[in-house]
Protein backbone atom coordinates (compact mmCIF):
# COMPACT_ATOMS: atom_id res chain seq x y z
CA UNK A 1 0.00 0.00 0.00
CA UNK A 2 1.15 3.48 -0.77
CA UNK A 3 1.74 5.91 2.04
CA UNK A 4 0.61 9.81 1.95
CA UNK A 5 1.60 12.37 3.95
CA UNK A 6 -1.31 14.68 4.38
CA UNK A 7 -0.33 18.44 5.63
CA UNK A 8 -3.12 20.52 6.28
CA UNK A 9 -3.89 22.93 8.95
CA UNK A 10 -8.01 23.09 8.79
CA UNK A 11 -8.84 19.93 10.80
CA UNK A 12 -11.99 19.49 8.63
CA UNK A 13 -10.09 18.91 5.64
CA UNK A 14 -7.76 17.23 6.77
CA UNK A 15 -10.25 14.92 8.48
CA UNK A 16 -12.74 14.51 5.28
CA UNK A 17 -9.20 14.09 2.76
CA UNK A 18 -7.77 11.38 5.24
CA UNK A 19 -11.20 9.61 5.05
CA UNK A 20 -11.28 9.60 1.55
CA UNK A 21 -7.46 8.51 0.78
CA UNK A 22 -8.12 5.72 3.59
CA UNK A 23 -11.16 4.28 1.58
CA UNK A 24 -9.00 4.23 -1.37
CA UNK A 25 -6.19 2.10 1.04
CA UNK A 26 -3.41 4.35 0.66
CA UNK A 27 -1.93 4.84 4.25
CA UNK A 28 -2.23 8.07 5.45
CA UNK A 29 -0.07 10.27 7.72
CA UNK A 30 -1.53 13.39 9.05
CA UNK A 31 0.16 16.99 9.97
CA UNK A 32 -1.36 19.95 11.19
CA UNK A 33 1.29 22.17 10.30
CA UNK A 34 4.41 22.53 7.52
CA UNK A 35 7.25 22.00 10.31
CA UNK A 36 5.81 18.86 11.65
CA UNK A 37 4.64 17.70 8.17
CA UNK A 38 8.74 18.46 7.21
CA UNK A 39 9.59 15.91 9.89
CA UNK A 40 7.02 13.44 9.59
CA UNK A 41 8.51 13.44 5.67
CA UNK A 42 11.40 12.37 6.90
CA UNK A 43 11.16 9.93 9.32
CA UNK A 44 7.96 8.83 7.04
CA UNK A 45 9.45 8.78 3.57
CA UNK A 46 5.78 8.66 1.60
CA UNK A 47 5.35 7.90 -2.11
CA UNK A 48 3.47 11.23 -1.84
CA UNK A 49 2.98 14.25 -0.35
CA UNK A 50 -0.31 16.46 -0.11
CA UNK A 51 -0.07 19.96 1.19
CA UNK A 52 -1.37 23.08 2.09
CA UNK A 53 -0.04 26.50 1.42
CA UNK A 54 -0.99 28.94 3.73
CA UNK A 55 -0.81 27.24 7.40
CA UNK A 56 1.23 28.61 10.25
CA UNK A 57 4.91 27.82 11.52
CA UNK A 58 5.92 26.73 8.10
CA UNK A 59 3.87 27.39 5.20
CA UNK A 60 3.70 25.20 1.61
CA UNK A 61 6.30 26.54 -0.47
CA UNK A 62 8.54 26.55 2.93
CA UNK A 63 7.75 23.15 3.14
CA UNK A 64 8.50 22.56 -0.83
CA UNK A 65 12.26 23.91 -0.52
CA UNK A 66 12.75 21.99 2.25
CA UNK A 67 11.80 18.89 1.06
CA UNK A 68 13.30 19.73 -2.28
CA UNK A 69 17.10 20.51 -1.01
CA UNK A 70 16.64 17.14 1.15
CA UNK A 71 17.97 14.17 -1.00
CA UNK A 72 15.75 11.73 0.30
CA UNK A 73 12.33 13.77 0.08
CA UNK A 74 13.72 16.15 -3.23
CA UNK A 75 11.86 13.18 -5.82
CA UNK A 76 8.90 12.54 -3.45
CA UNK A 77 5.56 13.57 -5.57
CA UNK A 78 4.37 16.59 -4.40
CA UNK A 79 0.62 18.12 -4.79
CA UNK A 80 -0.40 21.24 -3.53
CA UNK A 81 -3.81 21.82 -1.61
CA UNK A 82 -5.39 24.84 -1.43
CA UNK A 83 -7.79 27.72 -1.87
CA UNK A 84 -5.34 30.32 -3.88
CA UNK A 85 -6.22 30.40 -7.43
CA UNK A 86 -4.45 32.92 -8.73
CA UNK A 87 -1.83 32.22 -11.76
CA UNK A 88 1.26 33.85 -10.11
CA UNK A 89 0.39 31.32 -6.98
CA UNK A 90 0.60 28.53 -9.34
CA UNK A 91 3.07 29.44 -11.07
CA UNK A 92 5.03 29.56 -7.95
CA UNK A 93 4.33 26.73 -6.91
CA UNK A 94 5.29 24.82 -10.17
CA UNK A 95 8.71 26.88 -10.44
CA UNK A 96 9.73 25.09 -6.69
CA UNK A 97 8.59 21.79 -7.88
CA UNK A 98 5.35 21.01 -7.51
CA UNK A 99 4.36 18.53 -9.40
CA UNK A 100 0.31 19.19 -9.77
CA UNK A 101 -2.19 21.49 -7.80
CA UNK A 102 -5.89 20.66 -6.56
CA UNK A 103 -7.79 24.26 -5.94
CA UNK A 104 -10.85 23.66 -3.02
CA UNK A 105 -13.02 22.97 -2.69
CA UNK A 106 -12.20 19.76 -4.59
CA UNK A 107 -14.38 16.60 -5.57
CA UNK A 108 -13.16 12.58 -4.28
CA UNK A 109 -12.48 12.10 -8.38
CA UNK A 110 -10.55 14.83 -8.73
CA UNK A 111 -8.03 14.06 -6.04
CA UNK A 112 -7.74 10.64 -6.53
CA UNK A 113 -6.95 11.05 -9.91
CA UNK A 114 -4.38 13.43 -9.69
CA UNK A 115 -2.66 11.10 -6.87
CA UNK A 116 -2.78 8.01 -9.24
CA UNK A 117 -1.73 9.75 -11.98
CA UNK A 118 1.41 11.49 -9.72
CA UNK A 119 2.04 7.98 -8.87
CA UNK A 120 1.99 6.60 -12.30
CA UNK A 121 4.18 8.50 -13.35
CA UNK A 122 6.76 8.71 -10.31
CA UNK A 123 6.78 5.09 -11.09
CA UNK A 124 7.85 5.40 -14.68
CA UNK A 125 10.66 7.50 -13.46
CA UNK A 126 11.95 4.81 -11.40
CA UNK A 127 11.43 2.12 -13.49
CA UNK A 128 14.33 1.18 -16.25
CA UNK A 129 12.80 0.01 -19.51
CA UNK A 130 14.78 -2.14 -21.42
CA UNK A 131 15.68 -1.32 -25.41
CA UNK A 132 13.68 -3.78 -27.04
CA UNK A 133 9.95 -3.95 -28.86
CA UNK A 134 8.72 -5.59 -25.33
CA UNK A 135 10.43 -2.52 -23.43
CA UNK A 136 9.06 0.02 -25.76
CA UNK A 137 5.63 -1.82 -25.67
CA UNK A 138 5.58 -1.55 -21.66
CA UNK A 139 6.86 2.26 -22.06
CA UNK A 140 4.08 3.29 -24.45
CA UNK A 141 1.34 1.72 -22.20
CA UNK A 142 2.42 3.49 -18.71
CA UNK A 143 2.74 6.40 -20.60
CA UNK A 144 -0.89 6.20 -22.01
CA UNK A 145 -1.84 5.69 -17.93
CA UNK A 146 0.36 8.46 -17.03
CA UNK A 147 -1.15 10.64 -19.53
CA UNK A 148 -4.64 9.91 -19.39
CA UNK A 149 -4.22 9.33 -23.39
CA UNK A 150 -5.52 6.30 -24.56
CA UNK A 151 -5.77 6.78 -28.17
CA UNK A 152 -1.11 7.55 -27.93
CA UNK A 153 0.78 5.63 -30.36
CA UNK A 154 -3.04 4.01 -31.65
CA UNK A 155 -1.89 4.73 -35.11
CA UNK A 156 2.43 2.77 -34.47
CA UNK A 157 2.80 -0.10 -36.95
CA UNK A 158 4.91 -2.42 -37.24
CA UNK A 159 6.25 -2.90 -41.29
CA UNK A 160 7.74 -5.86 -43.42
CA UNK A 161 10.49 -4.61 -44.81
CA UNK A 162 12.28 -6.84 -47.60
CA UNK A 163 16.25 -6.28 -48.32
CA UNK A 164 16.78 -3.71 -50.19
CA UNK A 165 13.89 -1.91 -50.09
CA UNK A 166 13.38 2.00 -49.32
CA UNK A 167 12.26 2.58 -45.97
CA UNK A 168 12.48 6.89 -46.57
CA UNK A 169 14.33 8.81 -49.42
CA UNK A 170 16.30 11.75 -48.80
CA UNK A 171 14.48 15.23 -48.66
CA UNK A 172 11.37 13.53 -48.08
CA UNK A 173 9.31 15.22 -45.10
CA UNK A 174 9.67 12.58 -41.76
CA UNK A 175 6.29 11.42 -40.96
CA UNK A 176 7.33 8.49 -38.38
CA UNK A 177 10.36 7.45 -36.22
CA UNK A 178 11.21 3.99 -36.38
CA UNK A 179 12.63 1.02 -34.22
CA UNK A 180 14.24 -1.89 -35.49
CA UNK A 181 12.49 -5.35 -33.98
CA UNK A 182 14.49 -6.90 -36.20
CA UNK A 183 17.11 -6.61 -38.92
CA UNK A 184 19.16 -3.91 -40.12
CA UNK A 185 18.79 -0.43 -41.66
CA UNK A 186 21.80 1.99 -43.55
CA UNK A 187 21.47 5.33 -44.28
CA UNK A 188 23.42 7.33 -46.91
CA UNK A 189 23.94 10.03 -48.98
CA UNK A 190 23.97 9.21 -53.18
CA UNK A 191 26.60 11.43 -55.25
CA UNK A 192 26.18 12.06 -58.42
CA UNK A 193 28.65 9.65 -59.82
CA UNK A 194 26.12 7.06 -58.35
CA UNK A 195 28.58 6.15 -55.13
CA UNK A 196 26.93 5.75 -51.74
CA UNK A 197 28.19 7.58 -48.78
CA UNK A 198 26.94 5.51 -45.79
CA UNK A 199 25.73 8.18 -42.46
CA UNK A 200 24.83 5.35 -40.11
CA UNK A 201 24.21 1.82 -40.19
CA UNK A 202 21.37 0.65 -37.64
CA UNK A 203 20.52 -2.65 -35.85
CA UNK A 204 17.96 -4.71 -33.85
CA UNK A 205 16.52 -2.70 -30.88
CA UNK A 206 18.22 0.78 -32.22
CA UNK A 207 16.00 4.01 -33.22
CA UNK A 208 16.26 6.13 -36.35
CA UNK A 209 14.97 8.72 -38.17
CA UNK A 210 13.98 11.28 -35.46
CA UNK A 211 16.46 13.89 -35.88
CA UNK A 212 15.35 15.51 -38.22
CA UNK A 213 11.82 15.73 -36.52
CA UNK A 214 13.94 17.33 -33.59
CA UNK A 215 15.81 19.68 -36.34
CA UNK A 216 12.40 20.56 -38.22
CA UNK A 217 14.34 19.32 -41.74
CA UNK A 218 13.81 17.00 -44.23
CA UNK A 219 15.30 13.59 -44.32
CA UNK A 220 19.53 14.12 -44.81
CA UNK A 221 19.67 10.93 -46.24
CA UNK A 222 17.96 7.94 -47.55
CA UNK A 223 17.58 4.22 -45.67
CA UNK A 224 16.99 1.40 -46.94
CA UNK A 225 17.30 -2.16 -45.23
CA UNK A 226 19.97 -4.24 -45.20
CA UNK A 227 18.29 -7.38 -44.82
CA UNK A 228 14.33 -8.41 -44.00
CA UNK A 229 13.55 -6.12 -41.09
CA UNK A 230 10.35 -5.62 -38.96
CA UNK A 231 10.34 -1.80 -38.41
CA UNK A 232 7.92 -0.30 -35.71
CA UNK A 233 6.57 3.02 -37.24
CA UNK A 234 6.09 5.80 -34.76
CA UNK A 235 3.71 8.73 -35.76
CA UNK A 236 5.26 11.97 -35.61
CA UNK A 237 2.88 13.23 -33.37
CA UNK A 238 3.07 10.65 -30.95
CA UNK A 239 6.94 11.19 -30.67
CA UNK A 240 6.58 14.71 -30.40
CA UNK A 241 3.93 14.37 -27.70
CA UNK A 242 6.15 11.46 -25.73
CA UNK A 243 9.10 14.25 -25.47
CA UNK A 244 7.14 17.29 -24.56
CA UNK A 245 5.19 15.31 -22.02
CA UNK A 246 5.15 15.79 -18.21
CA UNK A 247 8.79 15.49 -16.83
CA UNK A 248 8.66 11.75 -16.01
CA UNK A 249 7.50 10.33 -19.15
CA UNK A 250 9.67 12.57 -21.45
CA UNK A 251 12.63 11.52 -19.28
CA UNK A 252 11.73 8.17 -19.74
CA UNK A 253 11.33 8.13 -23.67
CA UNK A 254 14.94 10.24 -24.21
CA UNK A 255 16.08 7.36 -21.52
CA UNK A 256 15.27 4.83 -24.34
CA UNK A 257 16.16 6.48 -27.10
CA UNK A 258 19.88 6.93 -26.08
CA UNK A 259 20.33 3.36 -24.96
CA UNK A 260 22.73 2.86 -27.94
CA UNK A 261 24.85 6.32 -27.34
CA UNK A 262 27.24 4.59 -24.22
CA UNK A 263 27.41 1.51 -26.67
CA UNK A 264 28.41 3.50 -30.01
CA UNK A 265 30.67 5.75 -27.94
CA UNK A 266 33.00 2.48 -26.99
CA UNK A 267 32.87 1.23 -30.36
CA UNK A 268 34.16 4.56 -31.70
CA UNK A 269 36.76 4.93 -28.93
CA UNK A 270 38.08 0.96 -29.61
CA UNK A 271 37.80 2.36 -33.60
CA UNK A 272 40.17 5.22 -32.98
CA UNK A 273 42.69 3.16 -30.78
CA UNK A 274 42.58 -0.03 -33.12
CA UNK A 275 45.50 -1.17 -35.17
CA UNK A 276 45.36 0.46 -38.92
CA UNK A 277 44.78 -3.17 -40.04
CA UNK A 278 41.53 -3.60 -37.50
CA UNK A 279 40.16 -0.30 -38.42
CA UNK A 280 40.36 -0.80 -42.20
CA UNK A 281 38.54 -4.14 -41.48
Amino acid sequence: MKKILLIEDNPDVRENTSEILQLANYIVITAENGKIGVELANLEKPDLVICDIMMPELDGYGVLHILNKNSETGGIPFIFLTAKTEKSDIRKGMNLGADDYLTKPFNDTDLLNAIEARLQKFSMRQKSYESTAEGLESFIQDAKKALNLSDLCKDKKIKHVKKKAEVFSEDDTPLHVYFIKSGSVKIFKSHPDGKELIMSIHNTNDFFGFEPILEGSLYQGSAIAMQDSELIAIPKNDFIMLLQSQHDVSVGFISLLCKKVAEKEMLLLNLAYNSVRQRTA
